[in-house]
């Protein structure tokens, strides 16, 4: 085992990963400015519906958001040219999880996937070449780098996919349904746009869906195929950028493949300078054991969760109880109505409210479709009529449409919502069945 992680191996892969992905850092942090993300998000909300349990994390003042992810993408332009990498690296870990966690209305798996990396390459020795901190300091200079640091990438990558191929074998992906909903949107688009409202198209791209998510990382290992499956992921990254509009990740993607070819071929044509490290060291740490506990944790932490929600109740498509980070991505479309009954605990009198006096149109839809939505601002309406000195009750009339089936009750209308606990390891029996 040590032979194979601390091998030695070149490390120009890591180098120009590095460099990508601090840019492809900087983009995301000065994206969400320009775009408007930011406002609407976090300036124009009230408050925000924040992981639960994570409620204290709350957008600063004002317009100060501006400023902190200004302040982000200077970091990811720190990390793009190694000046404090590992100070860099680690805040701007911290700023993204904070700004991640703080708020779910635009949650994405690709925001999951960019914390996750962050706090890895903390641990990467990503700055020993082409950096600042070599300039300025040259005795950390190194054309090496122990082989775990590749397999790491390999190995979250191998996850990801692993659980997103597998969570679409359900009848309403495999059918074309799902992908029927999600190219209705695309119908005005030009060129593409009739096309994608074509049925075997629909097909296509479902079981193409799962065939790459399931093959492309084994793909990508195996030299007789990994030209063939990086043509295939250019594709596949660039169609999902195009008609998705999902940031920076499709690009990120494209850039894991660095661990996969071999360096001499990074080095060639990124690196031309570079010289090739050809030894073959094996040179294992004193604090290889403290490292190796920590990642097979964090590996099997990986692995565990997108396994919780078997352990739920009911379909997780209906009851969300362990879909969030669990690599369950663009499964299924939900619509639903959603009215909040208020009640005076005191007089037993209805209180009318307005969900425009409180939440913005994109919050709206989480708290007519999400429980842990509904249950959130439910705890808020209550904090914020506790504050008058009004004890409430809140009942929740909710129907949801989940894939353009018939819309069904999701919350229990008998059910004073505002007083109920939180529990994240067991199912919530005021959410109704699917069936």
């Amino acid at each position: 085992m040590n032979k194979f992680l601390f091998k030695h191996i070149d490390n120009s892969g890591l180098i120009v990963f590095r460099i990508v992905f601090g840019l492809l850092c900087f983009l995301e942090a000065v994206g969400a400015i320009f775009t408007g993300w930011i406002r609407r998000t976090l300036i124009e909300p009230e408050f925000t519906f924040s992981f639960i349990g994570f409620e204290w994390l709350q957008p600063l003042p004002g317009d100060w958001m501006y400023a902190y992810y200004a302040i982000m993408g200077l970091f990811g332009l720190f990390i793009m040219l190694g000046y404090k990498y590992r100070f860099s690296m680690l805040m701007f870990a911290l700023m993204w999880t904070a700004t991640y966690l703080m708020q779910k209305s635009s949650y994405n798996n690709h925001y999951y996937l960019l914390m996750l990396l962050s706090f890895l390459m903390v641990f990467l020795p990503a700055n020993r070449y082409a950096s600042l901190d070599v300039k300025l300091n040259p005795s950390l200079k190194s054309i090496s780098m122990p082989s775990w640091c590749k397999w790491v990438f390999v190995l979250q990558l191998f996850i990801l996919y692993t659980y997103a191929s597998a969570a679409k074998f359900y009848p309403d992906w495999l059918d074309g349904s799902v992908m029927e909903i999600l190219m209705k949107s695309k119908a005005n688009f030009y060129v593409v746009g009739e096309l994608l409202q074509q049925k075997t198209v629909h097909y296509i791209l479902a079981y193409g869906g799962i065939l790459f998510d399931g093959l492309i990382i084994p793909l990508l290992l195996f030299k007789r195929t990994r030209k063939y499956a990086f043509f295939a992921s250019i594709f596949f990254h660039l169609f999902n950028s195009f008609i998705f509009h999902i940031g920076i990740f499709p690009y990120m993607s494209l850039a894991f493949s660095l661990f996969f070819f071999e360096p001499k071929v990074i080095k060639t044509i990124f690196l031309k300078r570079k010289v090739y490290y050809e030894a073959d060291d094996v040179i294992v740490p004193k604090y290889s054991t403290v490292l190796l506990s920590v990642f097979s944790i964090y590996f099997i932490i990986q692995i565990a969760l997108p396994l919780r929600h078997h352990f739920f109740e009911d379909d997780v498509l209906w009851t969300e109880e362990g879909h969030r980070l669990s690599w369950r991505m663009m499964l299924r479309a939900k619509s639903g109505r959603t009215t909040y009954k208020v009640i005076n605990a005191e007089t037993n009198k209805a209180i009318p409210i307005k969900l425009n006096d409180y939440l913005t149109k994109k919050q709206q839809r989480g708290a007519s479709t999400k429980p842990d939505v509904i249950w959130q601002f439910s705890q808020h309406l209550k904090q914020d009529f506790a504050k008058k000195g009004i004890p409430i009750k809140v009942y929740v009339n909710s129907f949801v449409r989940v894939n353009g089936k018939p819309s069904r009750q999701l919350i229990d209308p008998k059910v004073d919502i505002a007083n109920e606990e939180w529990h994240h390891f067991k199912h919530h029996d005021w959410i109704l069945p699917s069936k």
